[in-house]
């Protein structure tokens, strides 16, 4: 079993494959745990930070034609991935997605979805069977309701899921400050969709008079 305190708890970025499944238009439109711009911004400030780290992001939706593409904002991050389309409610009973996370023989899923009591919840319980370390991004995800979202993380936590948010995964990647190919990256991530940490940072470039870094996940020059 891993260890669940110590240092070899902490996410690293060496260990970790992203899977988001379906922000799609369709799914937001039922969207009522959260503000929808919210997730919105969430998940593309995880894909971001996921590119930024070199960790490999695995994009799905599920009936494409019916449900609407993956969201625009998102498939920006990743424009050259197409999405594997599925049937399957549960995207581990795809054998397509499964494969793909096998290929890069990465033990420790990073997955946001929506509906988490749903779309999330399945994989979620299907991969920890299969001795998969989980982290769960909640904020990054949303259900029907609150209720149906809260009860899904409870649900996954006592399945031994780790329940996270998109930037303490950030920040838990990157860990220290002097690993300098990443932080000013990360910075530029978190000044576009960190709240009011990004506003901290943007002072901070201000008053240090240095411009703000890129916000595409990408590492500035």
């Amino acid at each position: 079993m891993t260890a669940r305190t110590g240092l070899g708890a902490l996410l690293r970025p060496e260990d970790s494959l992203v899977l988001l499944i379906d922000h799609q238009a369709f799914q937001f439109a039922n969207l009522h745990s959260h503000e929808p711009t919210m997730v919105i911004n969430n998940v593309v400030g995880l894909a971001k930070m996921a590119k930024l780290f070199n960790v490999p992001t695995l994009l799905t939706t599920v009936l494409e034609d019916r449900g609407g593409k993956l969201i625009p904002q998102l498939q920006a991050v990743y424009p050259e991935q197409t999405p594997i389309d599925r049937t399957t409610i549960n995207t581990w009973e795809d054998q397509r997605v499964v494969d793909a996370i096998k290929a890069t023989g990465r033990k420790h899923l990073v997955i946001a979805a929506l509906y988490t009591e749903i779309c999330l919840a399945m994989p979620v319980i299907h991969a920890l069977g299969e001795g998969y370390e989980v982290t769960i991004v909640t904020d990054a995800s949303g259900g029907v309701t609150k209720e149906a979202h809260d009860m899904a993380v409870l649900r996954l936590v006592a399945a031994g899921a780790n329940p996270m948010t998109w930037m303490a995964v950030g920040c838990e990647w990157q860990r220290d400050w002097a690993r300098a190919e990443t932080a000013g990256g990360l910075a530029g991530v978190l000044v576009d969709h960190g709240g009011g940490s990004g506003i901290a940072f943007m002072w901070e470039q201000q008053l240090l008079n240095t411009p703000v870094p890129p916000s595409d996940g990408t590492v500035a020059a």
